[in-house]
């Protein structure tokens, strides 16, 4: 664990948010299962990193309550399955980006995650690769127009600027766009910004930073 690691960690515990390192993807499940008690009530935000881990198939083993947004669902089952998880003992996501001073950076499109993250789920479990650490806000915001926004957006299918030039609109345009920045396409899908810092309830954020490159 390097020097920008624990900084960022200790900055992280300042705000009132666990976090914990693990140096690879096999060490995440194992934590996973000691934080969630059986039967509880479990929410998930769209994840390539928790997939990746293998967080997604363990909660579907059938020892939790899982509400699971799978891909086979109508729009109007998945948008079911997102409201309920905003009252679950339990959310699990990972993050777009963390800054060293301990802050939280997390932009969506329908919003289910940013939500969740900010108000509802009892305990919120966040799996973020150290590759999202990043030294300030405005390198969060750079990261997400760069080049989160643009892989999601080719991931799922999503008309966009970005999905389509592979980068967002306002880096085209602008010298040093703002956050809230972008394109006026219908399915832009940097609508809700959220930034993450100082915690009412402690330990309701729960971090776990691994130490290979996974997700976005």
């Amino acid at each position: 664990m390097n020097e920008q690691i624990q900084r960022t960690m200790d900055n992280l515990k300042k705000h009132r948010m666990n976090a914990v390192y693990v140096q690879t993807k096999e060490e995440v499940l194992p934590l996973i299962e000691e934080m969630i008690p059986k039967g509880a009530l479990i929410g998930t935000g769209g994840s390539l990193t928790l997939a990746e881990c293998g967080v997604m198939d363990f909660l579907r083993s059938g020892d939790y309550r899982f509400l699971d947004r799978s891909s086979d669902m109508t729009a109007e089952e998945r948008e079911e399955v997102s409201s309920k998880s905003r009252s679950a003992d339990v959310f699990l996501c990972s993050s777009n980006a963390i800054t060293e001073d301990g802050c939280l950076y997390n932009v969506d499109g329908n919003s289910n995650r940013v939500t969740s993250i900010a108000y509802g789920p009892k305990k919120v479990i966040m799996v973020v690769s150290v590759n999202k650490i990043v030294k300030t806000l405005d390198d969060a915001i750079y990261r997400v127009k760069s080049y989160v926004a643009p892989k999601n957006c080719a991931r799922a299918g999503i008309k966009s600027y970005c999905e389509t030039e592979g980068i967002c609109a306002a880096l085209k345009t602008m010298e040093k766009p703002g956050m809230t920045d972008g394109c006026d396409f219908p399915g832009r899908s940097c609508c809700n910004h959220l930034v993450s810092t100082h915690q009412r309830i402690p330990g309701r954020i729960n971090i776990i930073l691994v130490g290979e490159p996974l997700g976005l």
